[in-house]
Formats: C-alpha cells, sequence, structure tokens
C-alpha cells in the first residue's frame, strides 16, 4: 500500500481549497436566495468559503442540504439549514408545467467525471438527496480534486451506486446481472459490519460494469457486453422494480432544463473545478 507524504495531502487540500474557493468566486451571488450544498468530502471548503463572506451577504439566504452530513456542515457554518420538503412547503406549487428550479445553485462533490461531464456520486450514500437537490436547482456547480478527472465513467472508480428498497434489494441485485454488471453487492457499513442503510431507510447496491461509453457514443452500446452509455444505463436501472435512484449525473444541465420545460430533469454539472496535485486548480464545461 502506497502512502501518501504530509505534503502530498496538504498539497491535495490546498488545492481542493482553491478550487472551491474559486467556485465560489465565479458562480456565487449575493442575489441567491436558495443554496443547495452537496455531501461531497470537498464540499466543506465551498461552505467555508460561503460562511467568510459573512452574515451581511448569506443571513438572507437558506441552504438546502443533502443528508445529515451536510445539515451539520450549514449549521456548524452558522448559516440556515432548509430541507427540501420544508423549500416545497415555503415556494408553494404552483400549478401543472411550471418550472421547479427552485435553488439558484447547487455545489456537490463527484466521485467520477468523464469527458462529458457526466458523474458518478453516491459514494457517500447520499445520491437521492443529491439527485433531488440538482433536479431542484438552477445549476450544479461541481467541485472536486483531478484524480477524479476520466475520460469515461467507470475508468477508475468501479462501481454505479443505487438506493434500492430493502425488501427488493436481492431482486434488484439480480437484475443488474441481466443488464452486464459483474458481481453487485448491498454495501456494508464499515461502522456496524452489516447492510448500511440510507438517510432515507434504504439499502445501497455498488454495481460494476465494464467503462462507460460516452453519450455521444449510443451507437456502441451492447448490452450482451455490458456496453451502455450514462443516459441509457441509467434509463435502465431506474426500470427495475425496487429502485430509488441511480448515482449517474447525465443528461441535460439545469440551464438546458430550463428551456426544454419543467418535464425535462437537468443533473448533470455545467462546470467542474478540479484541485490538482500541485496544488492549483483547473476547470471544465
Amino acid at each position: 500500500m502506497v502512502t501518501k507524504g504530509v505534503g502530498e495531502v496538504n498539497l491535495i487540500e490546498a488545492a481542493k481549497r482553491a478550487a472551491c474557493e474559486q467556485a465560489v468566486k465565479d458562480n456565487f451571488s449575493p442575489s441567491f436566495k436558495y443554496v443547495g450544498i452537496g455531501s461531497g468530502s470537498t464540499i466543506a471548503y465551498v461552505v467555508e468559503a460561503i460562511a467568510a463572506l459573512g452574515p451581511e451577504v448569506s443571513s438572507s439566504m437558506k441552504f438546502v442540504p443533502t443528508g445529515a452530513g451536510s445539515t451539520k456542515l450549514i449549521r456548524d457554518a452558522g448559516l440556515t439549514v432548509l430541507q427540501v420538503p420544508e423549500l416545497l412547503a415555503e415556494v408553494g406549487f404552483s400549478g401543472p408545467g411550471t418550472n421547479r428550479q427552485y435553488l439558484d445553485i447547487y455545489f456537490d462533490g463527484a466521485d467520477e467525471v468523464d469527458a462529458e461531464l457526466n458523474c458518478i456520486k453516491g459514494g457517500g450514500a447520499c445520491l437521492f438527496q443529491e439527485k433531488v437537490v440538482s433536479r431542484l436547482s438552477k445549476k450544479f456547480i461541481c467541485v472536486a480534486d483531478s484524480r477524479k478527472k476520466v475520460d469515461r465513467l467507470l475508468t477508475n472508480w468501479t462501481y454505479i451506486p443505487i438506493e434500492v428498497s430493502p425488501i427488493a434489494a436481492e431482486l434488484v441485485r439480480q437484475a443488474l446481472t441481466d443488464l452486464g454488471s459483474k458481481d453487485p453487492v448491498i454495501r456494508i457499513s464499515p461502522s456496524t459490519a452489516t447492510y448500511l442503510v440510507t438517510d432515507n431507510h434504504n439499502y445501497l447496491i455498488d454495481a460494476p460494469f465494464p467503462t462507460l461509453l460516452l453519450n455521444s457514443q449510443a451507437e456502441l452500446i451492447d448490452p450482451a457486453k455490458g456496453l451502455w452509455t450514462p443516459d441509457a444505463l441509467t434509463a435502465k436501472i431506474r426500470g427495475i422494480l425496487g429502485v430509488l435512484e441511480v448515482g449517474i449525473f447525465s443528461g441535460p444541465t439545469g440551464p438546458q432544463a430550463t428551456v426544454a420545460g419543467p418535464g425535462v430533469e437537468g443533473v448533470k454539472p455545467v462546470k467542474i473545478y478540479f484541485g490538482k496535485p500541485d496544488g492549483g486548480f483547473e476547470t471544465q464545461e
């Protein structure tokens, strides 16, 4: 096992912080009312950067978390927490066919990001709430370290996280093998050595697949070989009885969904900020 030196770890953390600070500088506005805060470990630096702007900027805002961890992060920074059900009650229902992108922006990390900005998320077990908050946001800004950057998903990260009903977990696991997954497993909690239970009282299945294609390579889809694009695999897995949500964030971005109309899901990030090994950062959009 290779152990990172203190200097290397410090550079990585410095890079994450620099990327988060730039993401806030480029995308955060004092005019915002609702801000989504994700569960990725890097996002602590986003919250830190927002809090550093002072209460004169943030006191009139409400911050929507994607789980227990980000709820604590927001509160510890002295910012106002608003859970998704409270958000929906506060904004009300404007009727059929109306736009439901109530959050001005959503910041979160990713487990892996491909050349088209499609992401895998769910390593931290919050994928369903992350998908909901992203769906409710005008745009998703992703911050990650550059080791998460790949040409195609499932290059280094080895599985797709899938949130499922406990009663149907084994049924889902078997159905995933029909789609080409190699030995999908129900995730075990390292602290209890029993099945991990999400904030929504569900299980997670971690499903390995061959490296995914890009969405622009749809003509190469081959179910017999387990070759899928992010969009196609998401649709297939969602069709399995017992699946709540899939940890692939692909398809339209928030702004694209705004143009397309309320029936379109926009969960893909519009821009990625990558912390680099030298302590700096780069962007991709």
